[in-house]
Formats: C-alpha cells, structure tokens, sequence
C-alpha cells in the first residue's frame, strides 16, 4: 500500500510526489489527462516573481525561484518584473517594498525616468516603479517534467487517464475510487487546481476554490528590437512581455464569472488593449496573432491566496494559488512533504495559508495579485 497519494500531476502536484518519495515515502500519482501539466499548468504566462505584499507569498516565490535556478529543465530566465506604480498605491506599494527588503529579497525602487530603460510607457498618473532582478520566466512543463522523473526514479508511480471519482476514510485509511479500481493510502493530498472545488465534492467538502478563466493576448513578430520584462500596470491591471520577437500581453477580467467556461473570450481584447494602448502606445504598431493566444484557468480562492496543508485527518491540499502555483509550487512540494513526514510544515510557518481562515472568517489581503 503507497503511503501518499497525489491527484493531479501540474507542477504542484509533481513537486509534492518528488518531495514525498524523496522522504522516503511509496507514493502514487493520479492524473485524469493522458499527460502531465495539462491544466493551468501548461496555460501559465510562466512568470516568477518576488513582488508580493504577504510575506509567506514573497518567501514561497523566493526560495521558489532558487530551487529553478538550479534545474536546467526549467530554463529560468531573470528577465525581471516591472510594476508602474501609480500615485493611488504609492503608501501600498512602499509597505509591499518594506515588507520585501525586510525579508532579504531583491527588489529596487526605480524613478520613472529609469524605468523607461527597460520599456517605454507613458508616465501620467505614475509615482514610480519597482524591479525584481530575480524575477523572471521558467518552462512549466519542462520542470514538471523533471520532478516527475525524479519522483519515479525514487519509486513514486504516475497513473495517467485516471482520474479520482470518490474518496472516503476508513480506519486511518484513504480509499480512493478510480475507473481503473480502488487505491488506498494513509494521506491523500489533493493537487488539483482549478478542479479542486470539484474533486473535494467527491469527499464531502467544501474546500472555496473556483476556476476563472483567463486570456494571454500574443502579437505577431514585432518589427523592432525588444526585451520587455514582464512588466504590471497598477492602475489598470495590463501587463505585458516579450517572447522572442513577440510581445504578450493580458488583463484579469474582474467581471469574468467563475466556471468552467472554455475558449478565448475575444470580447475582452478590446479593453485589454485599450488599458495597454493608454500607458504603451507602442503597441499600436503591432499585429494580434489569433492562432499564438490563448486561455488557461486561475485557481481563485475568496482572497486570492492558497490553501496549504491539512484539512482533516489523512487529507492535504495544495491549490487555490490564484495565478501563481507556478512561481511557489517548489517551495510547497517540500512543505507538503514536512506536512505529511512531521505532522506540521517546518521550514515556513504557513498558518496564514491553512483552510480555517475562511471558516473563521479571516481573509488576507495581498496586493500582488495581477
């Protein structure tokens, strides 16, 4: 019998099982895709960053990023994050800096005037900007791919096109049901992102987490020379990078209404593009490519932070990252691991992050959401 068994097979997912079967645990992994990182993890804009208010946030992307510096199937580029800070989140934006230099990550406040090195904007309505040199972009997939090799060559094994129908506990036992049979295992961490509302209906649960669909907008080549960070419009949201020769470029639609809702919402690219055109007036120059964009799913929790550890006896989650399981899924494998091997996370406290807070009414407030 495995000890733990894993649903979903995203990069959070992987890095738990890696984790799991490095503590020396038997662990099984249950995917209902034929594939890995099929789900938001393979629609991610790939971005890592440090630039969070919460300090459990910024220290989970931190340590994050400096595990996918050291895994060359990530392919981690520093190209930086950029936020136009606008006069309306000036005090905000300084605690988020405060709070961030306090915890030993770098971040630099820039004038306007040099933030126009990295790319030029329009500078109404602005106070300053901030810049992460660590931050960047990864490969999703490629690192997904290597924490499941990893997680196998330790004796982990990866069911794929099995999906979890229904779970229940008997004697300190997690029996879980599958079209293929029953799986049973002492822990049961569910993984399962945006389908995590979902899959924890079929244990009894109510676990608050909603998908919302999101778009990533991609222009043509662009006729000129570019190597844009990924840089975040405060005042509207709009963010944009370069990718190769190509700009992309997306908004969070905040009337978007949770839901499995499937394809490009090509409604949206007119406000998307007239939040751009206002602060990059370069982008007038350039040519939607239809067939390059495309649509994905945040993972939205009621205040956009995740669910982390135990919730009841045997079961764990770890979902609900609101647009950022990419950047901190690393850090959480281990921690999920310190979960199940010690009975509590040890290398961060993440209180702040445990399902309760909701059944106490306790919502927190991180300003880096995008």
């Amino acid at each position: 019998m495995p000890d733990a068994l894993v649903v979903g097979a995203g990069i959070v997912g992987a890095a738990c099982a890696y984790r799991l079967a490095e503590a020396g645990l038997k662990v099984v992994v249950l995917e209902k895709e034929a594939t890995f990182a099929q789900g938001s993890t393979g629609k991610s804009a790939a971005g890592v960053r440090v630039q969070f208010s919460e300090p459990l946030n910024i220290l989970l992307s931190y340590h994050s990023i400096l595990e996918y510096q050291r895994i060359p199937e990530a392919s981690y580029r520093p190209i930086g994050y950029l936020f136009l800070v606008p006069e309306a989140l000036r005090e905000a934006q300084e605690e988020a800096l405060a709070t961030q230099r306090a915890l030993g990550v770098p971040v630099e406040k820039l004038s306007l005037k040099k933030a126009q090195s990295h790319v030029p904007f329009r500078e109404e309505g602005l106070a300053y900007a901030t810049f992460g040199p660590m931050d960047g972009v990864i490969d999703p997939h490629g690192v997904t791919a290597h924490y499941l090799r990893e997680a196998r060559r330790l004796g982990a094994r990866v069911r794929f096109s099995e999906p979890l129908i229904s779970a229940r506990r008997e004697k300190g036992v997690w029996r879980a049901k599958t079209p293929k049979g029953e799986v049973a295992a002492s822990f049961l961490l569910l993984c399962t992102g945006a389908w995590t509302g979902e899959v924890g209906k079929r244990l009894g649960l109510e676990i608050p987490i909603r998908p919302v669909r999101r778009m990533v907008f991609a222009t043509t080549p662009a006729p000129f020379p570019h190597a844009f960070p990924l840089t975040i419009d405060l005042a509207t949201g709009f963010y944009l990078r370069s990718e190769g020769a190509r700009v992309l470029m997306g908004r969070s639609n905040p009337d978007e209404p949770p839901g499995f809702s499937e394809g490009m919402d090509w409604r949206w690219l007119a406000p998307t593009l007239e939040a751009g055109l206002s602060r990059f007036p370069f982008l007038e120059g350039l040519a939607l490519d239809r067939r390059a964009s495309w649509w994905g799913y945040y993972e939205m929790t009621p205040d956009a932070n995740p669910i982390l550890g135990f919730v009841e006896e045997g079961l764990l989650v770890a979902a609900g990252f609101s647009g950022h399981g990419v950047q901190q899924a690393a850090m959480v494998g281990r921690l999920m691991a310190e979960e199940v091997v010690h009975g509590k996370a040890r290398s961060l406290d993440i209180t702040p992050f445990r399902l309760h807070r909701f059944r106490e009414g306790r919502f927190l407030k991180e300003k880096g959401i995008v």
